[in-house]
């Protein structure tokens, strides 16, 4: 498996792992959708407890997040971290056209993104997601007149927040896929610091190559439960399916630089392809 290297110090990036590491065994009871990004936790609300759940627009709520995430826009667009490139370097962008192939728009899905107006954090990784659609011709092809929508699913969603992703090019989904979307056509999986078994949901969903091929998964890095083993009946056939995964799996680490902000959103997240070819075989799950 290929993998590029942060240029964090190994001491931070150990500590960052462990902390996760710790974050998936206190809260394995299935309540939280997403490990805690330092501070950041966000509780699963299912379709039961969502009802009273913020069901109306607040229209006052509304005008204060449009501004609010106007503003994490542009300052992620005049941030090092997204003048970097760290999200379309080149053997990136190549692994995005083999992917791609004859199709010509790549469909976009972000899973786990939380509160987008009570996490700050939550707030920049969408404005990066809008602005690789509006940047990248991987994502939105600009010489089409097709506008393909990002997709968008959080139980902890409000109407609040889901109408102001509209606003954004955003289509909120009111169905709980738990992940579990078919690759079909080729799609980019935006899903930071979400909890292994969706990514597990994601690849057993997935599990066949013609279907792999055609997933670009921007989420946690796979390395990190490499040699891990967890103890939780709930966890062990993701993580089992994660490593399995890895044997054909090419990673490129996201490098969030100095700027701490970034660092809070985007830490330990890496960008995975699946290998394809004639001498590829679906590794098995023993």
């Amino acid at each position: 498996m290929k993998k590029e290297a942060a240029k964090e110090s190994k001491p931070e990036k150990i500590a960052k792992m462990k902390q996760v590491e710790e974050d998936i065994s206190k809260h394995s009871d299935g309540k939280w959708t997403e490990e805690k990004g330092h501070a950041r936790k966000k509780q699963k609300l299912t379709g039961q407890d969502k009802e009273g759940h913020d069901l109306e627009i607040d229209h006052h709520r509304e005008d204060r997040l449009k501004k609010q995430m106007e503003i994490s826009t542009k300052k992620s667009e005049s941030s090092e971290f997204y003048k970097s490139k760290q999200l379309k370097f080149s053997d990136v962008s190549g692994h995005f056209r083999l992917m791609l192939g004859s199709e010509t728009q790549l469909q976009m899905m972000i899973y786990g993104l939380g509160s987008i107006e009570s996490d700050e954090n939550s707030r920049f990784q969408l404005s990066i997601a809008i602005l690789m659609k509006r940047e990248f011709d991987w994502v939105n092809n600009q010489h089409t007149s097709v506008n393909n929508n990002i997709e968008v699913f959080d139980p902890v969603l409000s109407a609040t927040e889901s109408s102001v992703m509209t606003s954004f090019g955003c289509t909120v989904l009111s169905v709980n896929e738990e992940a579990r979307r078919e690759a079909l056509k080729p799609t980019l999986f935006f899903m930071p610091h979400c909890r292994p078994n969706l990514y597990g949901n994601l690849l057993e969903s997935n599990w066949r190559m013609d279907r792999l091929s055609k997933i670009a998964l921007l989420g946690n890095s796979f390395e990190m439960y490499k040699d891990k083993v967890f103890n939780n009946q709930n966890l062990i056939q993701s993580i089992k399916r994660i490593k399995a995964a890895q044997r054909i799996t090419t990673e490129f680490a996201i490098n969030t630089g100095s700027e701490d902000v970034y660092d809070c959103a985007f830490h330990i997240l890496s960008w995975h392809f699946f290998r394809t070819g004639v001498d590829c075989e679906l590794p098995s799950l023993q």
